[in-house]
């Protein structure tokens, strides 16, 4: 690694915000964070006629999704899937996503592989294995098949309040960011139907509980308007997906400060490659029931007053439609509310304020482009439109 300790980007057009837009200045790197002046033997790249934006964050990333059959993601060899996860991590940060938060997966070893540079990866924030009641959508058993299945390396099947709080305080005592809770039936899942919530609302409370008291925070897996009320209602955060929540929902979130991230990218690629991937028949009918919704709840979230990240929740070799998702979601949301979603309406999300802008003491962490991403969107997603990808300061 170069012995500098600053990068300045001279003459370009910096992103500061949807209200400033795009401001003409000088962007300084000093250790790895955006400086007000540089370090003597500063490395100078020429960013005239370039535009630069934060570094993407995906709110909703699978490390170790590595196959499109639950059983494979579950209970393979942990070293298999780690060594996999490496391999996705280092990828998304190629195309310009420089954080990433794990719901439903990830441990404090991958997390010390890649803090310690083991692993060329975005920011890594985990959960740990999601949370799910027996035949929920964490519950990978189809309904004739007669196995015992407790936790795997994405999801663990916990019910009832004791044993869920001490699953809460395990993830917490070994890193979790915050705690993954399966609230409905999913597409991916075998025996429940998307639209019927999950756990009770004595098990979610006990779970928004432990999470609160340590001052993190519950992401739901959720879809339908009955389970996105029954999760917030008991303390939830933030939901994953809400394809089918209506405005009176979304104005609900909207008032209790509950945020949305939507997973566009992951219905558009199972509607468009699941069947070629091995998707089963039962998934692949539950996709096309939410599949349209999607861009339709995160417009009208949005319009709501509800706080909208971003997120893809691409399993198996659907993982290089990454950037696809951006585009749906500038589809859904327009190019500079999609651009804020990715970068601070997430940053806002993780609560991590360093991350999703570009101003003094905010990471280092910035995608340079070659086009006008506000005039000309498809620089957002084109990866041949990338510039230069810089992280803690350095061009990867």
């Amino acid at each position: 690694m170069a012995a500098h300790t600053s990068t300045v980007i001279t003459g370009a057009r910096v992103w500061q915000g949807r209200d400033a837009g795009f401001v003409e200045q000088d962007l300084v790197f000093t250790d790895g964070m955006v400086a007000d002046r540089a370090a003597e033997g500063a490395v100078t790249v020429d960013g005239t006629g370039k535009w630069v934006v934060p570094g993407f964050i995906d709110a909703h990333f699978h490390a170790y999704a590595l196959s499109m059959i639950g059983f494979e993601n579950e209970l393979g060899p942990l070293s298999y899937a780690a060594l996999n996860g490496g391999k996705r991590l280092e990828a998304a940060l190629r195309r310009g996503f420089t954080a990433v938060r794990d719901v439903a997966g990830g441990d404090i070893g991958l997390a010390q592989a890649v803090e310690r540079g083991l692993v060329d990866s975005p920011r890594y924030l985990f959960t740990g294995p999601a949370l799910s009641q027996t035949g929920g959508h964490g519950d990978p058993r189809s309904q004739h098949v007669d196995v015992c299945f407790s936790h795997g390396h994405m999801c663990e099947v916990v019910d009832g309040v004791d044993a869920l709080r001490v699953a809460v305080r395990e993830r917490l005592r070994t890193g979790a960011h915050a705690i993954k809770v399966m609230t409905s039936g999913g597409v991916f899942s075998l025996t429940d139907p998307v639209r019927v919530p999950q756990y009770s609302a004595e098990e979610l409370r006990a779970v928004t509980d432990e999470a609160n008291r340590r001052g993190s925070y519950v992401t739901a897996h959720s879809y339908s308007v009955e389970s996105v009320m029954h999760s917030i209602e008991n303390g939830v955060e933030c939901i994953e997906h809400g394809n089918l929540i209506d405005s009176k929902t979304a104005e609900e979130m909207a008032r209790r400060g509950v945020s949305l991230v939507p997973t566009l990218a992951t219905y558009d690629a199972m509607g468009r490659r699941g069947a070629g991937l091995g998707l089963n028949e039962i998934s692949l009918a539950k996709n096309a029931e939410v599949l349209s919704k999607g861009q339709e709840a995160a417009a009208m979230a949005l319009s709501a007053g509800v706080r909208v990240g971003f997120g893809t929740d691409l399993m198996g070799d659907m993982e290089d439609d990454q950037l696809r998702g951006v585009r749906l979601q500038v589809e859904a949301l327009g190019a500079a509310e999609a651009l804020h979603s990715i970068t601070a309406g997430n940053a806002e999300i993780l609560r991590d304020e360093r991350l999703g802008r570009l101003s003094e003491g905010s990471f280092g962490d910035a995608i340079l482009l070659a086009g006008n991403p506000i005039e000309e969107p498809e620089a957002l997603w084109e990866q041949d439109a990338r510039a230069a990808i810089f992280q803690r300061g350095r061009a990867i």
